[in-house]
């Protein structure tokens, strides 16, 4: 397991990037390996081939390539690239494993890099800026902040929410030339205020779920694979009607058998879990359960499924759920992994 910190930005008091390792014996996750001389290595992606770790940089102004040794699992740095932006947060990689693509949330763009057979990156191909009339509010929406930047199941289209113009852009890769196309039409407008932040993709059938960070909303779209065209279907809150206090949308994820889709809150301090109807996609609510810490800024599945990490970036820890897949509904199972500001987990 991969963990991502902040160091220095958003009051980061993680020491750099870490490696975790699963002792087979006592179930539990041990230190194997920190890596100091990172500067907010905020958010983690492995390759296909689970080969090499990627790494974009809070407020830096670079990506990192990795390699992973095979018998331990630590990692050996291979090569750095400017991204011509800054505050990326977000890191992708094409089905073929050719391409990297991240998104530079500060200066607004979308940048292209092709990976080396080594693993390690070229210079950038392309840069994508995202253009359009900022949200309504005043602080958070003043100009294009990329947040996410996935591929689609086929590969061909790569999505971004965008949290400052209120509109999800895609782009076409086209990977003869490393260039970025814009989609036709290029993108669509969320709702005002909402702030589009994160994207996920159903397993099987064609349909993306989009948490909005400002207005709290996980929104259902239909999404045409051989144009690449998003359409709104359904918006649904990610709190209960209960609580009155303040909250942002943080992370989705879809589960691997297309049953259920979960969210994040930071401020409600959940995890919110939806059931998706699989002919129509629609979501109703199932429930919530908290993260027993604050601030669940990321959270991933391991790779069965069978459970849930939640990164509560303000109480420092990752605590371990199951999940029950006729239901959804997350147990905690008692174990949590004290990491210092955790803002992303990668599983080998």
């Amino acid at each position: 397991m991969y963990v991502g910190s902040f160091t220095a930005k958003d009051g980061g008091r993680g020491e750099g990037l870490s490696v975790y390792q699963r002792n087979p014996k006592t179930q539990t996750w041990t230190l194997v390996q920190l890596l100091k001389d990172l500067a907010d290595p905020s958010f983690l992606i492995l390759d296909r081939a689970g080969r090499h770790v990627y790494s974009a940089h809070g407020d830096g102004t670079q990506v990192t390539a990795y390699k992973i040794d095979e018998a331990t699992g630590r990692l050996i740095v291979l090569n750095r690239q400017p991204t011509s932006g800054t505050n990326g947060v977000h890191l992708a990689i094409d089905g073929t494993d050719r391409f990297l693509a991240l998104a530079n949330y500060a200066t607004g763009s979308l940048a292209l890099f092709p990976v080396n057979q080594d693993g390690s990156l070229g210079a950038l191909t392309d840069l994508a800026t995202m253009k359009g009339e900022p949200g309504p509010h005043r602080t958070q929406q003043e100009s294009p902040h990329p947040h996410d930047c996935p591929f689609d199941r086929t590969g061909r289209y790569i999505v971004v929410p965008d949290k400052g113009l209120d509109r999800i852009f895609l782009y076409r890769l086209d990977a003869a030339r490393g260039k970025l196309t814009p989609g036709d039409p290029p993108h669509v407008v969320a709702r005002a205020g909402a702030a589009p932040r994160h994207v996920a993709f159903h397993p099987t059938r064609p349909f993306a779920y989009v948490i909005n960070e400002l207005d709290s909303t996980m929104a259902t779209y239909e999404f045409e694979p051989d144009k690449g065209v998003l359409k709104p279907v359904q918006i649904l809150p990610t709190t209960p009607s209960t609580y009155t206090g303040n909250n942002t949308g943080a992370e989705v994820v879809v589960a691997p058998s297309g049953r259920f889709v979960y969210g994040s809150n930071r401020g409600h301090n959940s995890i919110a879990i939806f059931a998706i109807d699989d002919k129509t996609g629609l979501l109703s609510s199932v429930g919530w359960a908290p993260t027993q810490g604050s601030t669940p800024r990321f959270f991933a599945l391991d790779p069965s499924g069978a459970q849930l990490y939640a990164a509560n970036q303000g109480t420092n820890t990752i605590v371990v759920f199951d999940v029950n897949q006729a239901t959804g509904k997350l147990t905690p199972t008692g174990e949590t992994v004290k990491v210092m500001t955790p803002t992303s987990i990668a599983f080998k």
